[in-house]
Formats: structure tokens, sequence, C-alpha cells
């Protein structure tokens, strides 16, 4: 079976699955398998999937948080119109 997904979504997929070592297709059959076989209701796979996912790196969060901060916009006492 091929299925097809976004670029971004393929880009995030490979990423986890170089962190652990394994093939893109091997990560995504074990999650599927793994949301499949359960006898969980949607919301708890959707939980025990986000938990499984690995914890970004200490620079991702420095990048993270720097790009917020870059986004910041200075506090202004006046109005919009004033």
């Amino acid at each position: 079976m091929t299925i097809q997904i976004p670029d971004d979504l393929a880009r995030g997929l490979e990423g986890i699955a170089a962190a652990q070592h394994k093939s893109v297709e091997q990560l995504a059959v074990e999650r599927l398998r793994t949301l499949l076989d359960s006898g969980l209701t949607s919301p708890q796979k959707l939980l025990q999937t986000l938990k499984a996912l690995p914890h970004p790196s200490l620079a991702a969060m420095d990048d993270l948080d720097a790009a917020i901060a870059g986004a910041r916009l200075p506090v202004r006492n006046e109005g919009q119109f004033d």
C-alpha cells in the first residue's frame, strides 16, 4: 500500500525515525500497529502516541525560544488610533 502525505509531515517522520535509528517505514508500521492493536479509545490513543514521541533537543528548544522572542511586538500604551 502507498500512502501519500504532505512534505512537511514526511520531513517530520524522517526526523523522528532518524532519532530512533529506524527507517520511516519501520516507524510508521510500529505506530500504526500500536494504534490498531490497542483497545484504547481515540483520545487515549492520541495521548499514548504523543507520549511516545521523542522529546525535542535542547538546541531545538533554543531555536524555538529565539523564534518566539524575534516575533514579539513591543508593548505600546497608546491605542492604534491615538
